[in-house]
């Protein structure tokens, strides 16, 4: 099993040997390490908020962290059992100093992770988690005498907020949503989707919500990651039914999947290209995704004469172009929508609530926005990393085998053929490397990734 140390947090398998797997000792030192660098950017009594996905493990994790915040003198705003971008909001929301979300993502049940927050309720910077990680793994902690304690305070009402913030938002179009009559079936992976999305849909008028996977027991009925070989009781239901559109959530709620009227699974790149092209169908403005994300999302900006921008992998990394470029909408190729009409973070609540506004406003249905978008199929692909593999050294030769092509180095390795392009990265949050290969077929994407894999093997 394992443990990875990124900006992004701390992530790892639960149970094992400390600094080898995500074990109380691992979080109890990270918990403190970021307490810490909190308090150290805060004046005066400093808060910080705690929400959880459903995973089994969750409430241990959360218990730690907690009581560690605590025993430095730090208030904790407890949001128990809630989405990644519930807690995102509720950082500002609550003037805290911080969050931090237990959370996994898409990573199966015996995984969790800790996901920081900066007080905007936004992913720390790199150099920001670099501190983290130091100050964790030098264990230089000092923490509070017993009248400076911090306090624990529940907050009940946080995904109420959130759901009334996505239906305050003039692009949703509560009115033409109901006048639908809508069918939608809803797959929560048994996770805090199945406590955020059923509300959000009766408030948007949503007259059938067919729930699959809706209790947030954490027994997660199929792999938790929203790709096409983990969805077949969705489409199923969606096939022996009559039903409009299909949403598949990851257990923290950040990753959004649309399956159409026939059961039929759109890809996650088509979330982000066909929310972005309402909204700046209703928004002029740019928009802003990673370099492993499909360029339609170019072609559809194009189309409103507007600009696509890439960044490196990675929410801290869109979201900072984002901000630069004032883009109206971005996110990142496997199903995370960012509004920053609402806040800057994933969102799958604002997805669907874009996404069903596009459905009644055009009066189309789910195939025929997927048809009418531009044609693009990623493979998306990956090698298990084993000791013997030096990332770095790999990526060095590939850049000579491909010397002769357009490349680009800043997060990994991408090489451009044209308007087909591969990506070959080390991941983030698992111990893999990531190829993922782009074309208009997925005949044409999978040959590109054989022959990049075959180079790769060779230089393995």
């Amino acid at each position: 099993m394992t443990l990875i140390k990124s900006i992004s947090g701390i992530r790892g398998t639960i149970g094992g040997s400390p600094t080898e797997n995500l074990t109380p000792l691992d979080i109890v030192k990270f918990a403190a390490a970021y307490g810490q660098w909190i308090q150290g950017q805060s004046d005066g009594p400093v808060k910080v908020v705690i929400g959880r996905d459903a995973r089994l493990s969750g409430k241990m994790v959360s218990g730690l962290i907690t009581n560690t915040l605590v025993g430095l003198g730090i208030d904790v705003l407890d949001l128990e059992l809630s989405t990644t971008p519930t807690v995102e909001m509720s950082v500002p929301r609550e003037k805290a100093a911080g969050g931090i979300i237990v959370t996994a993502s898409h990573n199966p049940i015996q995984w969790n992770a800790l996901k920081l927050l900066n007080a905007k309720g936004e992913f720390l910077s790199g150099s920001d988690g670099e501190k983290i990680i130091e100050q964790a793994e030098a264990e230089d902690f000092t923490f509070a005498e017993v009248l400076h304690l911090g306090q624990v305070r529940q907050i009940p009402d946080a995904i109420e907020q959130h759901i009334d913030d996505v239906l305050a938002l003039p692009l949703v179009d509560k009115e033409a949503i109901a006048k639908k009559k809508f069918k939608v079936v809803l797959d929560a992976v048994n996770s805090t989707g199945g406590l955020a999305l059923p509300p959000l849909l009766e408030a948007l008028g949503v007259e059938v919500i067919e729930k699959l996977y809706c209790e947030p027991t954490g027994h997660f009925p199929h792999n938790p990651e929203p790709l096409p070989e983990h969805l077949t009781d969705i489409c199923d239901t969606i096939k022996k039914g009559n039903f409009d559109v299909g949403f598949v959530v990851d257990p923290d709620v950040d990753r959004l999947a649309i399956i159409d009227e026939n059961g039929t699974f759109i890809g996650e790149e088509y979330t982000l290209v066909l929310v972005g092209d309402y909204v700046l169908s209703q928004t002029p403005g740019d928009v802003v995704s990673n370099m492993s994300s499909s360029a339609a999302l170019g072609v559809i900006a194009e189309k409103h004469n507007q600009t696509r921008y890439d960044s490196a992998v990675g929410e801290v990394n869109v979201v900072q172009i984002m901000k630069e470029v004032n883009a109206v909408i971005g996110g990142e190729g496997n199903g995370g929508i960012i509004y920053p009409e609402l806040h800057y973070g994933r969102d799958s609540l604002v997805g669907i609530a874009l996404f069903l506004s596009y459905m009644a406003k055009s009066g189309k249905r789910v195939s025929e926005l997927k048809a009418a978008a531009p044609p693009s199929f990623i493979a998306k692909n990956k090698i298990e990393l084993t000791p013997e593999i030096d990332v770095d050294s790999l990526l060095e030769k590939l850049q000579k085998v491909y010397a002769d092509e357009k490349l680009n180095t800043e997060d990994g390795l991408k090489i451009i053929f044209g308007q087909e392009w591969a990506h070959i990265r080390k991941s983030n949050t698992e111990p893999i490397i990531r190829i993922y290969t782009e074309s208009e077929t997925e005949q044409q994407a999978v040959e590109i990734f054989e022959r990049v894999k075959r180079e790769v093997d060779q230089l393995i």
